[in-house]
């Protein structure tokens, strides 16, 4: 067995890199590869890897996590203000698609077509078919640095009442069931109020266990087991959902909403990515893999006809929902086209019908077919959208100095840090915090400061952190943190920023030579000179002797310095320092000011 699972490993795996490889050469986005890959090593092409219902299985974490990483984006107040889109624009979404594509599935099967459908059977093919695919869409909103924009608002809200709509629509299923063994399952009020209660429960665990729990672990120091915890987190907020029959999605979202406002959000983010990028390859994987050829042979003008017309009348009835709401016509039109596939729920619901006899098995494969081949049409439309330019990221439509986008991202928020941050922030600058030292994250939130937990040094979690948006990207640790090979690292990911390093003392700075700064600041230097003049200045020489004394120290420091990296030696130019014998004849009497930078 053990055998066989790292054979379908390597197996998906290698086909995933080509496949993806190629249709990302192509511009045609990697979902796309992994839908094709799957359904080459498929039962339905090469037969290399089979069983892809329990690969689904473990593959849809990825859109457990994917919900998770999402809630970490909009803390509760955040959320709270969308009300109006989740539960306006999200509600005439659902119902509007859901009605017009419900009544499309009844004329298809009833013109031409030689299985018809009841009226019970459309609804609970239409239905699912108004739902997209979230697997898709947010991770091209993310990666477009689009979904924090009102526009990518606007499809969050959509989806994320698509995925709370979940419960309403297994309780219609079941409410419809020919299944007598469906009988003893609970009513839909029931669900509504394990709903309720559940989220009421994740809510109190996030604030009185999770943050407890991390701030114990960002104390240790343990960043496996920051991992670790991110993980169970996950999963036991995805297992208690599943337990009351929930939608997993929805419990790891609310998980996530409650960690959002705490220090730890990038830390989280940064080490749950990795796993829900895989996890999500996987899912498009075992999409591809149970996409039925056969059905689409056997019918390929339905399948097909039916995939472009479900696109059309979401694309349409969104486009129509956008105006309503205001949106200028671009956008709306961008938005029906990103939301107007088929999505990842439509197989759990299409599964729901057919166990409650509503459906056969045959239009469970044969919708599920619709659903994927919409999917793989997203990529297409996505290029189509991009045309259309729909609202531009401005630098208005960003949060202010705690939200993700700001202008400079500060690493390290101590007496360096802080004086730094205050200085853009007094200019208006949008600033991002990050910081390792627990106990001054908690008294730096006693006075309204913001400050996120994390390594800063970390190339994904500054990823997170939003260094790909950032103007300024501003290391200001204590000690000898900072190497050259690091900030290389950092201007390759993030070429658009200027960097700024604060160096511990000389050596810190031959240790960044080579490395593409825009500055770098010895940490005690000003303040060393500032008390060199104040002590002359108190025994009594004159303001101009002083001048040129800074002068003269600051022209020797800069040759001493500049020879030192140069020879990468700390020991380098020593007959600039200057000693007691060559005083005078370093500071003559005359007038003659020595030049050198201030």
């Amino acid at each position: 067995m053990t055998q066989s699972l790292l054979l379908d490993g390597v197996i998906l795996g290698g086909f995933a890199l080509v496949f993806v490889l190629i249709f990302r050469r192509f511009g045609l986005g990697a979902t796309l590869g992994y839908l094709v890959a799957g359904a080459v090593v498929g039962p339905q092409v090469l037969h290399l890897v089979g069983d892809a219902e329990s690969k689904m299985g473990i593959a849809e974490l990825g859109i457990t996590l994917l919900l998770f990483i999402v809630g970490l984006e909009l803390n509760p107040t955040r959320l709270w203000a969308l009300k109006k889109e989740i539960f306006g624009l999200g509600l005439l979404q659902v119902g509007l698609c859901g009605i017009a594509v419900t009544g499309v599935v009844w004329l298809a099967s009833h013109a031409g077509s030689p299985q018809h459908f009841s009226g019970a059977a459309a609804l609970v093919l239409g239905l699912p078919l108004a739902l997209s695919s979230t697997a898709q869409v947010l991770p091209m909103l993310q990666s477009a640095g689009r979904l924090r924009t009102p526009f990518g608002e606007r499809a969050f809200s959509i989806l994320l009442f698509q995925d709370l709509s979940i419960v309403p629509l297994i309780t219609l299923v079941t409410v419809l069931s020919r299944n007598p063994a469906d009988a003893g399952g609970p009513p839909g009020w029931l669900l509504f109020l394990y709903t309720v209660g559940a989220v009421a429960g994740l809510v109190a665990a996030g604030r009185f266990l999770l943050r407890p729990l991390f701030r114990i672990i960002g104390n240790l120091g343990e960043r496996e087991m920051f991992v670790f915890a991110a993980l169970f987190t996950v999963i036991g907020a995805a297992a208690i959902m599943e337990s009351l029959g929930l939608s997993t999605a929805l419990g790891a979202f609310v998980a996530g909403v409650m960690l959002a406002d705490s220090p730890y959000r990038h830390e989280l983010e940064a080490d749950v990515e990795p796993f829900r990028s895989i996890l999500l390859g996987l899912f498009f994987l075992a999409v591809g893999m149970m996409l039925d050829l056969h059905a689409i042979a056997e019918r390929p003008f339905f399948v097909i006809g039916m995939a472009l017309a479900l696109i059309a009348t979401k694309a349409l009835i969104i486009f129509g929902i956008g105006m309503l709401f205001k949106m200028k016509w671009r956008s709306a039109l961008a938005l029906g086209l990103l939301l107007s596939q088929g999505g990842e729920f439509g197989f759990v619901l299409f599964a729901q019908a057919q166990h409650a006899f509503l459906i056969a098995p045959e239009a469970a494969s044969l919708f599920g077919a619709i659903v994927t081949l919409s999917m793989a049409t997203t990529p297409f439309l996505m290029m189509i959208t991009s045309r259309i330019r729909a609202e531009p990221i401005v630098a208005g439509e960003r949060d202010g100095p705690t939200a993700d986008g700001a202008n400079a991202l500060i690493v390290g928020y101590g007496r360096f840090g802080q004086t730094v941050a205050q200085m853009l922030i007094a200019q208006g600058v949008p600033v991002t915090l990050i910081d390792t030292d627990i106990e001054m994250i908690d008294i730096a939130s006693e006075f309204g400061a913001k400050v996120y937990y994390g390594d800063g040094t970390r190339m994904d979690l500054l990823r997170q952190a939003g260094a790909g948006e950032a103007e300024l990207i501003l290391f200001c640790m204590d000690g000898d943190q900072i190497s050259a090979d690091l900030v290389k690292g950092v201007k390759e990911a993030f070429p658009h920023a200027s960097i700024y390093v604060r160096a511990y003392d000389r050596r810190a700075v031959i240790k960044l030579k080579g490395a593409p700064l825009d500055g770098v600041v010895r940490e005690v230097l000003e303040s060393a000179v500032k008390m060199g003049r104040m002590a002359l200045k108190s025994i009594g020489v004159d303001e101009a002797e002083i001048d040129r004394t800074e002068d003269l120290y600051r022209s020797k420091d800069k040759e001493r310095l500049r020879a030192q990296v140069a020879a990468g030696d700390i020991r380098a130019a020593r007959d600039t320092i200057i000693t007691q014998d060559e005083r005078e004849s370093a500071l003559p009497e005359d007038e003659e000011s020595v030049e050198g930078p201030r």
